[in-house]
C-alpha cells in the first residue's frame, strides 16, 4: 500500500509540472530568434540600431536566462548600442542536445558559430557570474570575435567547496531526472522569491525581478537539470582554463563587490585582474552580486568608454 501511495504521489506530481511548465511557457514566450548551431539551438534577441559601431554581446550566468541581463542594462544600452543577448545553452528558450556540454569551453564554440552565422565579426562582451568563465573561454579559444570584455561579478577560478547538494543529487543518473521531474517545480515556486533575495544582498531585489527576468523558467525540468550540470562541471573547468589567463590580449573591465556572498571577489575577481595583462579592476565597498542592476549606470560607462578606446585604436591602425 505504502509503494502505491508513493508511486501515486509521484504521477500527480508529474502531471501537475507538466501542466506548470505549459503555463510557464505561456506566460514566458521567447523574444527573439532561433540560431541552430552544432549541439544546440540558441535563442537570441537582437535590439538597438545596427550602425552603432561594436556590437555588445550579453551572457547570462547560472540559474537564469537572457533577461537577467536585458533588464535593465541591456535595455539602456539598446538606446544607442546593437545589443545582442543570448540564453546560454540549455537555458531560457535555448536547447541542447547533450547535458553534458556544460562546460564553458563548449559553450564558448557554440556562442562563437551563433555569432559568425548572425555576422557579428567583433563585440564586446559582457558576462555575469557563471559566464565569467565563458567569458574568459571565449577571450581565450576565440579571440578574433572578443574586442574587449565586461565582466560583472565573475567566476574564474577554483573554489573551496561544492555547489550545493541538491545540484549535485540533480546532475545524477535516474534520481536526477526523477527528482526534476517531480518535485522541483513545486517547490521552487515557494523557494524562488527567497532564493533571489539572497543573491542580491546587501541590496534589495527590486519588485517584481523574479517575474520580469523570468526566473521561474529554469524550474522546467529541462532547463533545471542543464543548470546543475553546467554548476557541478564548473570547478573542473576553471581549473583547467585558469593557468591560460595571461594569454588573454582583450581589454577587460572587471566590476564586483566586495560583501558578494556569491561569489568570492578575492576567489575569482582579484586573481583574474592580477593575471590578465590588460584588466582593470573595480571593487565597490557595498555591491552585491547582482551588478547589472546595482549600478548599471557605472556598467554602461565602463562598456562605452571601452568601445570608444578600441574604435580609437582601429582608426589609428587603419
Amino acid at each position: 500500500m505504502v509503494v502505491i501511495l508513493v508511486v501515486a504521489a509521484l504521477i500527480m506530481l508529474a502531471l501537475a509540472t507538466q501542466a506548470g511548465v505549459l503555463a510557464l511557457q505561456r506566460a514566458f514566450p521567447p523574444q527573439g530568434q532561433m540560431v541552430e548551431v552544432d549541439g544546440a539551438t540558441l535563442h537570441v534577441v537582437d535590439v538597438g540600431p545596427r550602425d552603432a559601431g561594436l556590437p555588445i554581446v550579453m551572457l547570462h550566468g547560472a540559474s537564469s536566462n537572457l533577461e537577467a541581463m536585458r533588464r535593465p542594462l541591456g535595455d539602456l544600452l539598446a538606446k544607442h548600442h546593437r545589443i545582442i543577448l543570448i540564453d546560454r545553452p540549455g537555458h531560457g528558450w535555448s536547447t541542447r542536445a547533450r547535458r553534458r556540454d556544460s562546460t564553458p569551453q563548449i559553450q564558448a564554440r557554440m556562442i562563437d558559430e551563433a555569432l559568425a552565422k548572425l555576422g557579428i565579426a567583433r563585440a564586446i562582451f559582457v558576462v555575469h557570474s557563471w559566464s565569467g568563465a565563458l567569458g574568459a573561454r571565449l577571450a581565450l579559444d576565440h579571440p578574433q570575435r572578443v574586442a574587449g570584455l565586461v565582466m560583472l561579478a565573475p567566476v574564474t577560478h577554483p573554489w573551496r567547496g561544492g555547489v550545493g547538494r541538491y545540484n549535485e543529487l540533480i546532475a545524477m543518473p535516474v534520481i536526477g531526472p526523477l527528482l526534476a521531474y517531480t518535485i522541483t517545480l513545486p517547490l521552487g515556486y515557494v523557494l524562488a522569491e527567497s532564493g533571489a533575495r539572497n543573491v542580491f544582498l546587501p541590496q534589495v531585489m527590486p519588485d517584481g525581478f523574479v517575474r520580469d527576468s523570468a526566473t521561474p523558467l529554469l524550474l522546467r525540468p529541462r532547463e533545471f537539470i542543464a543548470n546543475a550540470f553546467d554548476l557541478v562541471t564548473l570547478k573542473a573547468s576553471v581549473a583547467a582554463q585558469a593557468p591560460r589567463y595571461g594569454e588573454i590580449s582583450a581589454p577587460v573591465v572587471i566590476i564586483a563587490g566586495e560583501p558578494d556572498k556569491t561569489v568570492s571577489t578575492n576567489i575569482h575577481a582579484r586573481p583574474f585582474a592580477a593575471m590578465v595583462p590588460n584588466a582593470k579592476l573595480i571593487v565597490l565597498p557595498d555591491l552585491g552580486h547582482m551588478v547589472q542592476n546595482a549600478v548599471p549606470d557605472l556598467v554602461k560607462t565602463e562598456i562605452e568608454a571601452m568601445s570608444d578606446a578600441i574604435t580609437s585604436v582601429q582608426a589609428a591602425a587603419d
